[in-house]
Protein backbone atom coordinates (compact mmCIF):
# COMPACT_ATOMS: atom_id res chain seq x y z
CA UNK A 1 0.00 0.00 0.00
CA UNK A 2 1.68 3.38 -1.00
CA UNK A 3 -0.19 5.85 0.61
CA UNK A 4 0.31 5.06 3.53
CA UNK A 5 2.99 7.06 5.72
CA UNK A 6 4.53 7.58 9.26
CA UNK A 7 5.29 10.84 10.36
CA UNK A 8 6.62 12.43 13.85
CA UNK A 9 4.18 12.17 16.77
CA UNK A 10 3.49 15.28 17.83
CA UNK A 11 2.03 16.06 21.53
CA UNK A 12 -0.73 17.71 20.56
CA UNK A 13 -1.83 13.73 18.41
CA UNK A 14 -2.17 12.87 21.75
CA UNK A 15 -5.73 13.02 21.67
CA UNK A 16 -6.00 11.19 18.81
CA UNK A 17 -3.93 8.28 19.80
CA UNK A 18 -6.14 8.09 23.08
CA UNK A 19 -9.35 7.99 21.35
CA UNK A 20 -7.96 4.59 19.26
CA UNK A 21 -6.20 3.47 22.36
CA UNK A 22 -9.40 3.87 24.89
CA UNK A 23 -11.09 1.63 22.28
CA UNK A 24 -8.86 -1.00 22.41
CA UNK A 25 -9.44 -0.49 26.02
CA UNK A 26 -12.81 -0.88 26.37
CA UNK A 27 -13.31 -3.41 23.51
CA UNK A 28 -10.41 -5.84 23.21
CA UNK A 29 -7.89 -7.62 25.13
CA UNK A 30 -5.59 -6.00 22.98
CA UNK A 31 -4.34 -3.67 25.80
CA UNK A 32 -4.36 -5.31 29.61
CA UNK A 33 -5.45 -1.66 30.77
CA UNK A 34 -9.08 -2.03 31.85
CA UNK A 35 -9.94 1.81 31.82
CA UNK A 36 -9.55 4.31 29.62
CA UNK A 37 -6.25 5.93 30.00
CA UNK A 38 -5.20 9.45 30.28
CA UNK A 39 -2.83 11.66 27.96
CA UNK A 40 -0.54 11.73 31.20
CA UNK A 41 -0.41 7.85 31.21
CA UNK A 42 0.18 7.75 27.87
CA UNK A 43 3.41 9.87 27.80
CA UNK A 44 4.46 6.62 30.26
CA UNK A 45 4.79 4.22 27.45
CA UNK A 46 5.02 6.89 24.03
CA UNK A 47 7.68 8.96 24.13
CA UNK A 48 7.48 12.19 22.00
CA UNK A 49 10.94 13.79 20.89
CA UNK A 50 12.90 10.71 22.13
CA UNK A 51 16.32 9.74 19.77
CA UNK A 52 15.42 6.28 19.74
CA UNK A 53 12.31 5.41 21.10
CA UNK A 54 10.53 7.33 19.00
CA UNK A 55 6.62 7.09 17.65
CA UNK A 56 4.71 7.82 14.45
CA UNK A 57 0.85 8.60 13.54
CA UNK A 58 0.52 6.30 10.34
CA UNK A 59 -1.26 7.72 7.71
CA UNK A 60 -3.52 7.20 4.72
CA UNK A 61 -2.23 9.68 2.13
CA UNK A 62 -3.31 13.12 4.24
CA UNK A 63 -5.65 11.05 7.06
CA UNK A 64 -4.21 9.67 9.80
CA UNK A 65 -5.85 5.86 10.85
CA UNK A 66 -3.48 4.84 13.76
CA UNK A 67 0.01 4.98 15.47
CA UNK A 68 2.39 3.27 16.34
CA UNK A 69 6.08 3.42 18.47
CA UNK A 70 9.25 1.74 19.48
CA UNK A 71 9.56 1.74 23.42
CA UNK A 72 12.41 -0.05 25.97
CA UNK A 73 11.58 -3.67 26.32
CA UNK A 74 13.60 -3.20 29.75
CA UNK A 75 14.96 -0.13 30.83
CA UNK A 76 18.51 -1.50 31.81
CA UNK A 77 21.58 -1.08 29.20
CA UNK A 78 21.74 -4.81 28.15
CA UNK A 79 18.80 -4.49 26.42
CA UNK A 80 20.13 -1.02 24.33
CA UNK A 81 19.84 -3.18 21.21
CA UNK A 82 16.17 -4.32 21.41
CA UNK A 83 13.15 -2.24 21.32
CA UNK A 84 9.47 -3.40 21.61
CA UNK A 85 7.49 -2.62 18.94
CA UNK A 86 3.55 -1.71 19.25
CA UNK A 87 1.11 -0.42 16.52
CA UNK A 88 -2.37 0.39 16.47
CA UNK A 89 -5.09 0.89 13.66
CA UNK A 90 -8.60 2.69 13.92
CA UNK A 91 -10.55 -0.79 14.48
CA UNK A 92 -12.19 -0.19 10.83
CA UNK A 93 -8.76 -0.15 9.40
CA UNK A 94 -8.05 -4.14 9.31
CA UNK A 95 -6.98 -6.08 6.47
CA UNK A 96 -6.18 -3.07 3.79
CA UNK A 97 -2.42 -3.52 3.99
CA UNK A 98 -1.99 -0.63 6.60
CA UNK A 99 -0.31 -2.65 9.39
CA UNK A 100 2.34 -4.09 6.96
CA UNK A 101 3.01 -0.99 5.48
CA UNK A 102 3.44 0.83 8.50
CA UNK A 103 5.69 -2.65 10.07
CA UNK A 104 8.06 -2.10 7.22
CA UNK A 105 8.42 1.73 7.53
CA UNK A 106 8.69 0.89 11.19
CA UNK A 107 11.62 -1.53 10.94
CA UNK A 108 13.46 1.01 9.27
CA UNK A 109 13.32 3.26 11.21
CA UNK A 110 14.25 0.79 14.20
CA UNK A 111 17.27 -0.15 12.02
CA UNK A 112 18.53 3.23 11.60
CA UNK A 113 18.52 3.86 15.59
CA UNK A 114 20.41 0.84 15.96
CA UNK A 115 17.99 -1.83 17.45
CA UNK A 116 18.81 -5.55 16.17
CA UNK A 117 15.81 -7.25 17.65
CA UNK A 118 11.69 -6.33 17.37
CA UNK A 119 9.73 -7.61 20.18
CA UNK A 120 6.21 -7.58 19.79
CA UNK A 121 4.19 -8.30 23.33
CA UNK A 122 0.16 -9.91 22.33
CA UNK A 123 -2.46 -10.88 24.17
CA UNK A 124 -2.11 -15.18 23.78
CA UNK A 125 -6.07 -14.65 22.35
CA UNK A 126 -5.09 -12.19 19.74
CA UNK A 127 -5.19 -14.31 16.82
CA UNK A 128 -5.36 -11.02 14.17
CA UNK A 129 -1.91 -9.73 15.33
CA UNK A 130 -0.58 -13.28 16.11
CA UNK A 131 -1.39 -13.64 12.46
CA UNK A 132 -0.01 -10.56 11.53
CA UNK A 133 3.59 -11.06 13.17
CA UNK A 134 3.89 -14.63 11.80
CA UNK A 135 3.11 -13.55 8.83
CA UNK A 136 5.54 -10.36 8.90
CA UNK A 137 8.82 -12.57 9.51
CA UNK A 138 7.77 -12.36 13.53
CA UNK A 139 8.88 -16.24 15.27
CA UNK A 140 7.28 -16.97 18.72
CA UNK A 141 9.83 -16.76 21.52
CA UNK A 142 7.71 -16.59 24.18
CA UNK A 143 4.65 -18.00 26.17
CA UNK A 144 3.59 -16.83 29.39
CA UNK A 145 0.59 -18.88 31.10
CA UNK A 146 -2.58 -17.00 32.82
CA UNK A 147 -0.90 -13.56 33.60
CA UNK A 148 -3.51 -11.39 32.99
CA UNK A 149 -7.15 -10.76 33.42
CA UNK A 150 -9.70 -8.75 31.59
CA UNK A 151 -13.42 -8.91 30.49
CA UNK A 152 -13.64 -12.19 33.26
CA UNK A 153 -11.00 -14.22 31.07
CA UNK A 154 -7.83 -15.09 32.13
CA UNK A 155 -5.05 -14.53 29.39
CA UNK A 156 -1.82 -15.42 28.32
CA UNK A 157 1.08 -13.37 26.90
CA UNK A 158 2.95 -13.93 24.15
CA UNK A 159 6.16 -12.91 22.69
CA UNK A 160 7.20 -12.62 18.90
CA UNK A 161 10.62 -11.57 17.74
CA UNK A 162 11.94 -11.03 14.55
CA UNK A 163 16.40 -10.43 14.06
CA UNK A 164 16.85 -6.79 11.83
Amino acid sequence: MSGITLTELKEADLRFVKQIYDWYVLNSTATFHTEPVTITELREFIYIGHPRFRSWLILDGAQPVGYCYLTNYKKRQAYDKTAELTIYLQHDCYAKGIGQAALKQLEIHAREAGFKNLLAIISGDNDRSIHFFEKNGYFKCAHFKNVGEKFWKVLDVVGYQKEI
